[in-house]
């Protein structure tokens, strides 16, 4: 069965319908180029006027073969694939006849580097159609073409910044730059302008392959060019920090196409695509973020027995920024919301959570007053527990005190059915200990968001000692109809995404009083791919809280007959609090907040390096990326080992979307297994006799190292 469909109308135009088999969305690999490449044979034939190129299925095409690419093991194999695809493609815009790339979908990837072979782009006008070169969020470059096409369509800087952002771009915005020539009002007027087009453009020709072609601002040996590149490596530099290849490899290509005829810069693409594909980075990326990642999406690690389960009614206690973020996520996946809270005032701000971000979304023209009226209506904010009546599912989201969740258990478990689900949104409470409130507690799960909601993709769900497989799914089966990432970990303090992602704060804390340089240590958070620094995001989370979860790990333990282990960096905390430098709320903890013109900016807080004087001899920058990273993933290999995180999948989606960690390490375990087991476990050792027994490496890499394995599910 052919991928591309092949049709010749009365009025000679030959329409190419895209519609690879087995595949829900067409992806570029033989199959697709193959079928192309029969359409660019048939319009060679002298009844045939121009090509129509579109898409049986819902999106147009979606990008590379994944699948394909991952198995590539030499670099002569990914620059082969990348040179037969565009010679398809040359061959096809320079047949001489109009072709037309009539987009009824999701145009992304190989997908518009197809469409951008073709003479015109017309699509329809859906602002969800998403149209855009991702590659790079992948660690990899567009290898058939785009690097190329994109900055002699619409100029360098346009160019390098679609390709090396990755963003996607709504169809008005594509034909606002000029990358797509028309829109369309659904299908049949799309198809009806692609063969307009056709008819009045008979001869049509690429830009670049006109003898008067000059590039839109200049090439790279223009002023403007010149200009350019003497910032945007830096610009790169400052965001990435070197740890993301194709980013480099993008700008390269682009550099050097600007100084190349076509088809010479085409070949140099398809040699920085190879160097891409090969590069580790992006096997960790494609590895966690595309197949672990999908794999969850699918329900990995849900329970096989229990039916699926949808919430029609839904109860939040607590109408603060993080139950006001759970409100406004299940509305707007049409869930009915009751948020209550121990007054009317507090409940109808907690809505109000959900106004703001609509009426934003409105000011962005992303959404109307009709649209942000419904999903409000759906949010009823009381103080009356009777509302609660009919909830398929509560979420308790009060402050981090036992005493307290215990007290709206009770008394929301009293308006509920027996079949009704209960979860607590603790970050590192225990579930089972929390469970005890309840009179059902197979019925009783913890669901940790993250803040802030609305933005955080992932939910932890957390297992108590006597949560069933049903309350398990139907937690499982409400994370993915809100549209997040659910990973599933079993009850322990602090769970997985807590303990881990605090041992980075706890590194970097334990640093400065060591006698690092603060400013050492936060350029280190930030070299070893880290979203913030340490200390300011110990700011952010707030020092005072810190040391409340501190202090109630200490009176729980201590109610168990056991002792919390010190960590260096703890003393530092309880010392910054006692001065009042409690954070970030405060406008005062590790950094002075506030301290821009436009209020909103911060500096490190001068007479930190007075409080924690900074040694002659400074270790190296490597020194401290490696003990920032080896802490987490020594810490997240101790979770696996304990059975606290399920898969592997679970770790390394849960530490990217959780807290962070380096994305193009692939996840926490992944960092482990491209380090090498062995190798881990040789720096490990060495890390652990300078700074102490908690870089002594996990047992379960140990065992992994002797073996010569790594971790896989």
């Amino acid at each position: 069965m052919s991928a591309v469909k092949l049709e010749v109308g009365s009025d000679g135009i030959l329409v190419a319908t895209m519609d690879v088999p087995g595949r829900p969305m067409n992806v570029v690999g033989d199959a697709l180029m193959e079928g192309i490449n029969a359409a660019v044979e048939k319009l060679a034939e002298t009844n045939v006027k121009g090509l129509i190129l579109t898409s049986s299925k819902a999106d147009f095409c979606a990008g590379g073969d994944l699948d394909n690419i991952s198995k590539w093991t030499r670099p002569a194999q990914p620059f082969d694939a990348s040179m037969a695809m565009k010679a398809v493609l040359r061959r096809m815009e320079k047949q001489g006849k109009p072709v037309v790339a009539a987009m009824n979908g999701h145009t992304l990837g190989g997908g518009l580097e197809i469409a951008l072979a073709c003479h015109a782009r017309i699509a329809i006008d859906d602002p969800k159609l998403k149209i855009g070169q991702p590659e790079v969020k992948l660690g990899l470059l567009p290898g058939g073409g785009g690097t190329q096409r994109l900055p002699r369509l619409l100029g360098i800087q346009q160019g390098l910044q679609i390709c090396a952002e990755g963003n996607d771009l709504a169809p008005a915005k594509a034909l606002s730059i000029g990358l797509v020539t028309e829109l369309a009002r659904d299908r049949a007027d799309m198809m009806t302008k692609a063969r307009e087009w056709i008819s009045k453009n008979p001869k049509a020709q690429q830009p670049w392959d006109s003898p008067k072609f000059r590039w839109p601002g200049g090439d790279s040996r223009s002023e403007g060019g010149k200009q350019l590149w003497a910032i945007a490596p830096s610009i790169a530099n400052a965001k990435s920090f070197g740890n993301y290849p194709a980013v480099q490899h993008i700008m390269s290509a682009v550099f050097e196409g600007g100084l190349l005829d076509f088809d010479a810069a085409c070949e140099v693409e398809s040699r920085y695509f190879a160097a891409c594909v090969m590069s580790q980075e992006s096997k960790n990326i494609i590895n966690t973020l595309w197949y672990q990642l999908n794999a969850i999406k699918k329900g990995a690690s849900r329970p096989k027995g229990p039916a699926p389960s949808k919430v029609k009614k839904l109860g939040i206690l607590g109408a603060g920024m993080m139950g006001g973020g759970i409100a406004y996520v299940s509305a707007r996946a049409g869930i009915d919301v009751v948020l209550l809270d121990s007054t009317q005032e507090l409940a109808d701000k907690g809505k109000g959570y959900s106004q703001g971000l609509l009426d934003a979304a409105i000011k962005k023209n992303r959404s109307t007053v009709e649209k942000r009226d419904a999903l409000l209506s759906k949010i009823k904010a009381t103080t009356s527990y009777d509302d609660l009546k009919g909830c398929d599912l509560i979420i308790e989201a009060v402050f981090e005190d036992r005493a307290i969740k215990a007290e709206v258990t009770k008394k929301a478990e009293a308006q509920l059915g027996s079949s009704a689900t209960f979860a607590s949104n603790t970050s590192t409470l225990p579930i089972t200990g929390l469970a005890k409130a309840s009179v059902r507690p197979k019925n009783f799960i913890g669901l940790h968001f993250f803040s802030p909601v609305d933005k955080m993709q992932l939910v932890e769900i957390i297992v108590g000692q006597e949560t069933s497989d049903e309350t398990l799914a139907k937690g499982f089966d409400y994370v993915l109809q809100i549209g997040k990432t659910p990973i599933v970990v079993n009850d322990s303090r602090g769970f997985y995404t807590s303990r881990v992602f605090g041992t980075y704060i706890t590194e970097g804390i334990a640093m400065l009083k060591e006698g690092v340089h603060p400013r050492s240590i936060e350029q280190a958070g930030l070299q070893a791919g880290m979203p913030m620094p340490p200390l300011a995001l110990q700011d952010e989370v707030s020092l005072s809280l810190s040391l409340h979860v501190q202090e109630q790990t200490r009176k729980d333990l201590a109610a168990e007959g056991k002792t919390l282990p010190e960590h260096p960096g703890a003393s530092v905390i309880r010392q910054m609090c006692e001065i009042g430098r409690i954070g970030k709320k405060a406008g005062k903890g590790f950094y002075d907040w506030g301290q821009g013109p436009d209020g909103k900016g911060k500096q490190l807080w001068p007479e930190l390096t007075k409080m924690y004087t900074p040694k002659p001899e400074q270790p190296s920058q490597q020194e401290l990326i490696d003990r920032l990273l080896f802490a987490q993933a020594n810490e997240a290999a101790r979770c696996y080992e304990e059975k606290v995180v399920r898969s592997v999948a679970d770790a390394n989606i849960g530490s990217i979307f959780g807290w962070g960690f380096a994305p193009f390490q692939g996840g926490a375990l992944q960092f482990i297994n491209a380090y090498g087991t062995k190798r881990f476990v040789e720096r490990g050792r060495e890390l652990a006799r300078k700074y102490g027994a908690r870089f002594e490496p996990a047992g379960v890499v140990v065992r992994m190292a002797g073996e010569g394995k790594g971790f896989v599910d």
